[in-house]
């Protein structure tokens, strides 16, 4: 122990550039894991909103290119590209249904899809060009 105590004192950098690495090494590998989470999460809404679309029976009456039933998502996220509250708005109009900013079709209410998931898909709808 006398000799581990002296050598620390008298060779401090050499003890630092050992010892600091070692210790920082679980640190990092935490911090990369974490980021990589964090990561999976964000690209993994983002990659599950055309499956939540189909899951939640939107493609039966909407396409990301043309008129179906209801409007094409281009044409919606074209519509709604300079209105700040676009995905609020849509969030709603997926949720509670409506008629008229269309044509007379009414857009039924979807009470199945939850607020989140009605927020997850209007945020992708408004990434459709």
């Amino acid at each position: 122990m006398h000799r581990a105590v002296n050598r620390l004192f008298s060779e401090p950098l050499e003890f630092a550039t050992r010892l600091v690495p070692a210790m920082m090494e679980p640190v990092m590998k935490n911090a990369l894991f974490a980021a990589a989470i964090g990561l999976t999460f964000v690209s993994g809404t983002a990659l599950a909103s055309p499956e939540l679309a189909k899951a939640k029976n939107c493609l039966a009456c909407h396409t990301n290119d043309k008129k179906l039933v209801g409007p094409a998502y281009k044409d919606v996220a074209a519509k709604y590209a300079n209105d700040k509250d676009a995905v609020a708005k849509l969030a709603k109009k997926i949720r509670e249904g409506g008629v008229g900013v269309w044509g007379q079709v009414p857009m039924p209410a979807n009470p199945q899809v939850s607020e989140a998931e009605a927020q997850t898909l209007a945020k992708w709808v408004m990434t459709i060009k």
